[in-house]
């Protein structure tokens, strides 16, 4: 069925803004559950697809030949906060490869979270590489070319290995032709980014979490990854992030990753359904809302339980700088 959802900031008894969200649930063979929005049009899926991009990690055997871990593999699908623990176990997953923090090519930024950022900057002290939210991503790619042999230099760009694999593996799972019938462009952290529909986005996941419609091996794999970031999800995000507040609310029953501009993608593998949303104006806040209310609104069915704890994190007080409340954000039309 297709409904508007419609996430809702109040200020007293008033409507204050509105962001209007667009999702997709799916069901591996490909059955919509829930339409909202336009789902056919193109999105960038940006970080919400990193269980993706790590795929070639473990089908191509450099996870085990390396020796990485459950946490080493929640880190290789995170947006982390840059705090110390995200840092150090990027720093540890480039040292199996033989390599370190100037082989990175994504760039750096400041810790998400402020009080990382604090420290280094009271210190006297300025981020690197590893403190970059995708760090983990990349050692994973870095991982991955040196345990196939590649040169790891340039291993951002459209053309090298590291990219065409991940590309394969999109083009796979969403049936779609990245970058040829779809836009390209290129993302925060310096790698290809492809768009695709919606709906695309949650039928991949769902072919992931039901094993239905996908290789085998890359359903398998898919799998491993999702379990790992459910294991360890801090690792996967970090302190205050909303995706760890979403997958320890059900542990092991949620997989939940945030993209940027309003983006977030998922599964629930016990039911074998995947899900995609984008909010239409980018606002992370109307994101963490949808998700939320998606989530309750599929396991009503199954687990009043768990449906009224996502109900409960779909709401948010909002409190002015003397803690008064002054207003909430909750999603409408779920």
């Amino acid at each position: 069925m297709s409904t508007d959802i419609v996430i809702e900031t109040t200020r007293g008894n008033a409507v204050e803004s509105r962001h209007l969200a667009h999702v997709a649930v799916c069901d591996g063979a490909g059955t919509a559950v829930l339409l909202g929005g336009e789902v056919e049009r193109p999105v960038f899926p940006r970080s919400a697809v990193k269980v993706f991009q790590a795929i070639p990690l473990i089908e191509k055997g450099a996870a085990d030949a390396l020796g990485l871990d459950v946490a080493d593999l929640s880190l290789a699908c995170a947006s982390h906060s840059g705090e110390p623990g995200h840092v150090e176990r990027a720093a540890a997953v480039l040292a199996k490869a033989g390599l370190g923090e100037t082989h990175l090519e994504c760039g750096c930024h400041w810790p998400f979270e402020q009080r990382v950022a604090l420290t280094l900057a009271r210190a006297g002290e300025e981020p690197n590489q590893l403190h970059n939210n995708c760090s983990g991503k990349h050692a994973g790619f870095l991982c991955t070319a040196v345990h196939q042999g590649e040169d790891p230099r340039g291993y951002v760009a459209a053309a090298h290995p590291v990219q065409r694999r991940v590309r394969d593996v999109l083009a796979d799972l969403t049936r779609t032709r990245p970058g040829d019938d779809q836009p390209a462009g290129i993302d925060g952290c310096s790698i290809p980014t492809y768009a695709a529909p919606l709906r695309s986005f949650a039928e991949g996941f769902a072919r992931l979490a039901s094993g239905q419609r996908v290789d085998g091996g890359r359903a398998a794999a898919g799998q491993r990854l999702m379990a790992a970031c459910m294991a360890e999800p801090w690792l996967m995000a970090g302190t205050r992030r909303a995706c760890v507040s979403l997958m320890e609310a059900a542990p092991g029953r949620v997989f939940a990753k945030t993209g940027a501009e309003g983006v977030f993608c998922g599964a629930v593998p016990e039911l074998g359904l995947g899900f995609a949303l984008k909010i239409d104006d980018g606002a992370t806040r109307a994101a963490e809302a949808t998700v939320a209310a998606v989530l309750a609104r599929i396991w009503r069915p199954h687990d009043a339980a768990l449906a009224e704890r996502y109900d409960a994190l779909s709401r948010t007080t909002l409190r002015n700088w003397e803690g008064t409340a002054v207003g909430e954000i909750r999603a409408t039309g779920l």
